[in-house]
């Protein structure tokens, strides 16, 4: 009987087992199942080739939407397909769960632990796309107060914060505790990018058009919402024209856009930031977003300090221009890993990447030639600021308005994995833009405090999976360098 043993007994680390049959064919071992994981996974599809996708989570993230499941319009199934249904029909990839702790070029492989089982897998060709996670620019511990947009949990979280809090104000107005009110019902949001800019909105209609009925103490339309960034124009990527028609419309709604406004300290209570002037001013806050900043995985570092390429201030990793690492051919690293020519780190470039780095590596197995450099094509930009309201910016093209979020929503079911999960979020979009309920309200508890509690638990909570140790790493003929180039 399998047992998870969360104890701190001190025990000898077995070696880790093989995690995959070799079958003699040429092995790619794909590393992260997002946008540049998947896409390339995809691309081998019906290839004569062996493909191992390894994931520390077992699930396919639609990242753009997730700041709908926070606000409860969507539900997180629509957006996170389990990676396994998604390339079930691709008889020659495998889909391993584990989080990558460490490659070795040398050696060609890669060793990933799940609950404590550590399993290896070699690999004749690797792509490494293991995204980002939120960057809180040296101040970790801001996080435990302002969690951030990257991850199920973080959302999931936030919608329990954010309906929590309406719920506490409701009843601080009904005990008397009117003091407390302006505290729970201020929303605070920090980073007025494309993520921040789609939360701050739909907050903002959601106290307004969703939650008015609801409450008997509370009108949940005089919440206040603010949009925080140091910057001095929200959107700065896509023009000064267009950033300011979303200001314009933010301010619209109700939200208090504050820009040039550098976050100095978050606590449980509340934020603090300078203003241009050199003052410190404080807001009182129950419920913050932190929606500003990236921080590439750690496995760049791990690259980095056995090739020598350099490391920029994101964790992003210098490669060739055709995707792989210096000195070796056989790597490729796509996505949000990378630093090569200002890309931004956006879901396009993790997209053409992943399909890419396949194509490059289908080509030199049949003897054809490789492209020496990626060329990315720029789709353009899109953000919505409110139902019936976006802004977007393809090749000359800005748009605002109706036509922009239009062209958002088809942009957006486009690329949802499976049709089933398209044509449930065309419905739930047309429930929430069109009338004003919001299906996905359910929040929980240990949806708000379950990320904390698990990070005061630190090294004795330490949950370990009691397994056989499993078939050993064989003995396999490493093509030379020549051949791998």
């Amino acid at each position: 009987m399998l047992m998870i043993d969360s104890t701190n007994t001190p025990q000898e680390r077995p070696r880790p087992a093989h995690g995959h049959l070799s079958t003699g064919r040429h092995r790619v071992v794909i590393i992260g199942s997002g946008f540049g994981g998947l896409f390339a996974a995809r691309k081998f599809g019906g290839e004569d080739v062996d493909v191992t996708l390894i994931s520390s989570t077992a699930y396919h993230l639609f990242q753009p939407l997730l700041y709908q499941v926070a606000t409860g319009i969507l539900s997180e199934g629509l957006i996170a397909p389990t990676t396994r249904e998604v390339l079930a029909k691709q008889k020659n990839v495998e889909v391993a769960f584990g989080k990558v702790r460490d490659i070795d070029l040398d050696e060609r492989t890669v060793t990933a632990t799940a609950l404590g089982v550590e399993t290896s897998y070699d690999y004749d060709s690797l792509i490494v796309a293991a995204g980002a996670g939120q960057s809180y620019f040296g101040n970790d511990h801001f996080a435990d107060f302002a969690p951030g947009m990257k991850s199920i949990d973080d959302a999931l979280e936030l919608r329990a914060r954010i309906f929590g809090a309406f719920e506490l104000a409701e009843l601080a107005a009904a005990s008397g505790r009117d003091e407390d009110l302006d505290r729970l019902m201020t929303f605070v949001v920090v980073g007025a990018g494309p993520t921040g800019v789609e939360m701050a909105g739909q907050i903002a209609e959601l106290s307004s058009r969703t939650l008015p009925h609801d409450f008997r103490h509370i009108a949940s339309e005089k919440a206040h919402v603010i949009l925080l960034d140091g910057a001095d124009k929200v959107l700065g990527g896509f023009g000064s024209r267009l950033g300011k028609k979303a200001e314009k419309r933010l301010t619209e709604m109700g939200v208090d856009v504050r820009l040039n406004a550098m976050v100095t300290d978050v606590d449980a209570s509340g934020i603090e930031y300078r203003t241009p002037s050199g003052e410190t001013e404080r807001v009182p806050a129950l419920t913050k977003v932190w929606a500003a900043g990236v921080q590439a995985s750690s496995l760049g570092k791990t690259l980095s300090e056995q090739t020598g390429a350099e490391l920029d201030r994101a964790g992003r990793i210098a490669v060739n221009p055709d995707l792989t690492l210096p000195g070796h051919p056989e790597v490729y690293v796509v996505g949000d890993m990378i630093a090569l020519d200002n890309l931004p780190g956006v879901a396009q470039v993790a997209i053409q990447g992943g399909k890419f780095a396949a194509k490059q590596i289908l080509h030199r197995l049949k003897g054809e030639s490789t492209d020496a450099k990626f060329h990315y094509f720029d789709k353009g930009s899109m953000a919505t600021i409110s139902r019936f309201s976006a802004v977007a910016s393809v090749g000359k093209l800005r748009m605002s308005g109706f036509l922009a979020w239009v062209m958002w929503l088809a942009v957006h079911l486009w690329y949802i994995i499976g049709f089933k999960s398209q044509i449930t979020t065309f419905f739930h979009w047309a429930v929430s833009f069109l009338g004003r309920s919001r299906g996905e309200r359910t929040a929980t508890e240990q949806q708000i405090f379950a990320r904390n509690a698990l990070k005061q638990l630190g090294d004795d909570f330490d949950p370990k999976l009691r397994l056989s140790p499993g078939r050993p790493m064989p003995e396999r003929v490493r093509a030379s360098d020549d051949e791998a180039s």
